[in-house]
């Protein structure tokens, strides 16, 4: 019997469980008190910050990459790295060996940059600086694989997000010279040594907790029809299973299964190693003057939970779960999970009438799993993408569907296995962003009385404009599975 999917009605379900009190972060809104704030009155100064704060993020524009240049190749469309001003120069030399391997493979010189950025710029301000026009991809100004190296307090999220609508862009962020160093090292010995290899493996996680909307979602109509082909409700089809179109092995654990155990298993795996790893769960989270909250913001929630009330280390994987002996090199890790990759200043979801987002933190950061899977002693994962502030269940199940689509998901992680840069994969959510933006920005249009929505429809596209947005790449954005030695599995 095929489990239902929310109804456009039921109440909104805020994705995330509190690491103190095993509850959810924000209760669940009921649609009609949460669409009285969706629409501010036009004369109030919270509607003109709500029109400048969706044009902050502009839309992406028809221009793009010359026609001869592969976008696909970073050595035809250019690698940059970009330093905060302030960058200690202890950090700029731990990057020195993955700068010039860089350097080394653009095939036109003035496709590979070192850039600077100045605190207070936005992204087009950036641009301007360097000689380039956002949407207006020029790699001998500003290559289209870009590294940002340092934490949002010092190359904020937003430009971060606002670059990646037309360039592919990653982002480097540790506490110390040493983490830069390693992880350095390792992208540059696994694009060079052939010794390292992984499987040619993918697997897939995801967790069910009962009378959880959030996990019911991701587990029975993302990570099922990802791994055995077929929804919740028919049997498995392996042949249209995501690992069978690009000849993968899958293994996946998916409710009762997905425990903390399996997960750690595949980073500390010996007879296995996948190249890629996807999962879906809900993220853990903090207040702002928790002291746990910079160690264990975003650790993966597990089937291990025992329910709505508990919390406990036992029940998610956090950066200090991940040991020394951990087999992390070569590894790409999706974490559909809120706060995995990182956690902004305030609250980017405000559901009040004034839009004003309360402190999430005292200061933005990038999370402690993915940085700590990132430099890992004994070789580090080459990326990991997730999610910055929440992770809703419309990137599943966008407004006005009848059924989930799979397509971002599918098209971001085939990308990756494919061998495709990962800055290159997360087309799909950024073209969705963009196409967002454009709908709100008719909806705000005085000019015309066409594509104006009503203020249900208007809260859902906000959170999924956001939604779209906040997904990121935590290192190099021009690395990729190296085909030539993953190794078959039986």
């Amino acid at each position: 019997m095929e489990r239902p999917i929310a109804s456009p009605e039921d109440p909104l379900v805020l994705n995330g469980i509190d690491g103190v009190t095993g509850q959810y972060l924000v209760p669940p809104i009921a649609l009609p008190a949460a669409a009285e704030v969706a629409e501010p009155g036009e004369n109030t100064a919270a509607f003109e910050a709500w029109r400048k704060w969706l044009r902050f993020n502009p839309t992406r524009l028809p221009l793009d990459i010359a026609f001869d240049i592969n976008r696909n190749d970073y050595t035809q469309a250019g690698w940059g790295v970009v330093f905060a001003e302030a960058t200690p120069d202890k950090v700029r030399k731990a990057l020195e060996p993955l700068i010039a391997h860089r350097h080394s493979r653009v095939t036109e010189s003035d496709r590979a940059h070192v850039l600077a950025y100045k605190a207070g710029e936005t992204a087009d301000q950036f641009l301007e600086r360097h000689g380039a026009i956002l949407g207006d991809i020029e790699p001998d100004r500003v290559p289209y694989y870009l590294l940002l190296v340092g934490g949002p307090e010092a190359i904020p999220f937003d430009v971060q997000h606002s670059l990646s609508l037309n360039y592919a862009v990653g982002r480097l962020s540790f506490d110390t010279p040493g983490e830069y160093a390693r992880y350095a090292d390792s992208v540059v010995a696994y694009e060079t040594d052939a010794s390292v290899a992984s499987h040619r493996l993918v697997s897939g996680w995801g967790p069910r907790h009962l009378g959880d909307r959030s996990t019911e979602l991701s587990a029975d109509h993302l990570v099922l029809p990802l791994f055995r082909g077929a929804d919740v409700d028919q049997p498995p089809a392996p042949k249209k299973g995501l690992a069978a179109k690009v000849r993968y092995a899958s293994r996946e654990a998916i409710e009762d299964d997905a425990t903390k155990d399996w997960l750690l298993s595949q980073f500390h795996g010996r007879t296995e190693r996948p190249a890629v790893l996807f999962t879906a769960s809900h993220g853990v989270a903090f207040s702002a003057n928790d002291p746990l909250q910079r160690s264990n913001q975003g650790a993966l929630l597990t089937q291990d939970w025992t329910g709505f009330g508990a919390m406990a280390p036992a029940h998610y994987v956090a950066a200090s779960d991940i040991q020394d002996d951990a087999r992390l090199h070569g590894l790409v890790a999706f974490f559909f999970a809120c706060f995995g990759m990182g956690t902004p200043l305030h609250d980017e979801f405000p559901l009040n009438a004034t839009r004003s987002g309360e402190a999430l933190a005292n200061a933005p950061f990038v999370a402690a799993l993915p940085r700590r899977l990132l430099s890992h002693p004994g070789g580090g994962a080459l990326a990991v993408i997730g999610h910055v502030e929440r992770a809703w269940g419309f990137s599943i199940k966008p407004l006005g569907t009848l059924r989930p689509t799979l397509h971002p998901f599918q098209n971001t992680l085939w990308k990756i296995m494919s061998g495709i840069p990962v800055g290159q994969a997360l087309r799909d959510f950024r073209d969705r962003f963009a196409s967002l933006n454009n709908i709100l920005l008719t909806h705000l249009d005085a000019n015309t009385s066409n594509g104006k929505l009503q203020p249900r429809e208007l809260l859902h596209r906000w959170i999924e404009r956001n939604d779209a947005r906040n997904y990121v790449v935590l290192g190099d954005p021009a690395v990729s599975i190296r085909h030539k030695n993953l190794q078959a599995l039986p």
